[in-house]
């Protein structure tokens, strides 16, 4: 198998990391401007990308199993990237070297926006908890007792919303 068909997945993995990553850098800005509505639609569009992405990568390790066979060895597991090198007479290695570049920085950059974007998420939903905190009534003691009084049972408190009434 020639090194062409290889590449051609490559290249199509590339592109579609580079796209979610685009997807990525916009979700920042959603998350930050708290735009819900437009976060739910920005999730569909990675799901779709993630099934994309897992279709080339099927194809892909279909396409390194040929070019490994073809190029005199075998593996039991679909081989990565670095065994097609391994593998590959010399000046093939370059531009599989040059896409495991390229693949590997684009990876690297999605793994960091995407760990920014948990971190904001984070934030938002311990600011959320706090809101509902300082909603949440406390129970507090408005009248006085005494010190001493450790045998006596508190009074119920009452919750902000009725359930008798």
């Amino acid at each position: 198998m020639s090194l062409n068909a290889l590449t051609t997945t490559l290249d199509r993995l590339h592109k579609l990391h580079m796209s979610l990553l685009d997807l990525s850098k916009r979700k920042t800005n959603i998350i930050k401007a708290s735009e819900m509505d437009q976060l739910d639609g920005l999730l569909k569009d990675e799901q779709r990308h993630l099934a994309a992405i897992q279709t080339v990568e099927n194809d892909r390790q279909i396409h390194s199993k040929q070019y490994t066979e073809s190029n005199g060895r075998s593996f039991d597991e679909p081989p990565t990237l670095l065994q097609c090198m391994e593998t590959a007479p010399q000046e093939e290695k370059e531009k599989l070297s040059d896409w495991h570049g390229k693949l590997t920085a684009v990876i690297t950059e999605l793994k960091e926006q995407n760990e920014l974007n948990q971190k904001l998420v984070y934030q938002s939903l311990q600011f959320v908890n706090m809101s509902l905190s300082a909603l949440q009534p406390k129970d507090e003691r408005t009248n006085y007792t005494r010190p001493n009084d450790e045998n006596k049972v508190p009074a119920p408190s009452r919750s902000l919303f009725d359930s008798k009434a």
